[in-house]
């Protein structure tokens, strides 16, 4: 038995799509996998490294831990998707850009690490830092937005994805300053020691999949067109990135 899981910063409309990709998984390789989605990051990040598991689709942050210090390999990420975060606040707020932005603000953002890193980055014009606002971590975005709207803060960081999956009346509701344009941050695909044989015809059968009906469907199910290969080297120079970034 096999352990899969994603990210926990996925769309809750996806949900089901994982599933969905699981059973194909399975299917395509021969492997009993189970599914196990985890309510936040340090959970996930617990049972790997309990080593408890062997697939995952891996934020940029964690593909560090997990290829530098698990043994994980890199195999595939979604095509035409990357990694940006956004800086909003209530569309009543003033500020128009961030650098109207004045110490002492109260910050709502996730345990989601590459999001908030970059939201930090993009909060520097302002000369923000974590010494002079007030920073809450909450458990999602439609968390962050809330907090937003009832007026408990006064900025909030989203993965741009997680924005534009929100209903039109919350982003009617909101206003964002700046979203950032990194474009080579991305989730990954990636296996572990355990399935380090099979790693070469899981690349394969993950880049093929959008060229059959079933696996095109599959791909549909959690929002993506295709996925492209991807080599160690590409997530290493990825993980070097956020080094430098951070």
């Amino acid at each position: 038995m096999y352990t899969m899981t994603v990210s926990p910063d996925f769309p809750p409309k996806h949900i089901a799509g994982w599933y969905i990709f699981n059973t194909w998984f399975q299917k395509e390789f021969g492997l009993n996998v189970r599914l196990n989605l985890f309510n936040n990051f340090e959970e996930q990040r617990q049972a790997i490294r309990n080593d408890e598991i062997d697939i995952i689709y891996a934020n940029p942050f964690d593909a560090a831990m997990l290829i530098r210090e698990k043994g994980f390999i890199a195999l595939a990420r979604p095509a035409h998707k990357s990694d940006e975060a956004m800086v909003v606040v209530n569309a009543e707020n003033p500020a128009a850009e961030i650098e109207d932005l004045q110490p002492g603000l109260r910050l709502v953002s996730t345990d989601d690490p590459d999001v908030h890193l970059m939201g930090m980055i993009m909060l520097e014009p302002a000369e923000l830092h974590s010494e002079n606002i007030t920073i809450t971590r909450v458990g999602s975005y439609p968390l962050v937005a809330k907090a937003l709207l009832n007026g408990s803060a006064d900025v909030g960081f989203f993965l741009s994805e997680a924005f534009n999956e929100l209903t039109n009346l919350t982003k009617s509701r909101l206003k964002v300053l700046v979203e950032s344009q990194i474009s080579v941050i991305q989730h990954n695909f990636l296996v572990g020691p355990r399935l380090a044989e099979m790693s070469e015809k899981i690349r394969a059968g993950l880049v093929t999949m959008h060229t059959n009906p079933k696996g095109k469907g599959v791909l549909e199910s959690l929002g993506f067109e295709s996925c492209d290969s991807v080599s160690q080297e590409d997530v290493e120079f990825m993980i070097d990135l956020m080094d430098t970034l951070s």
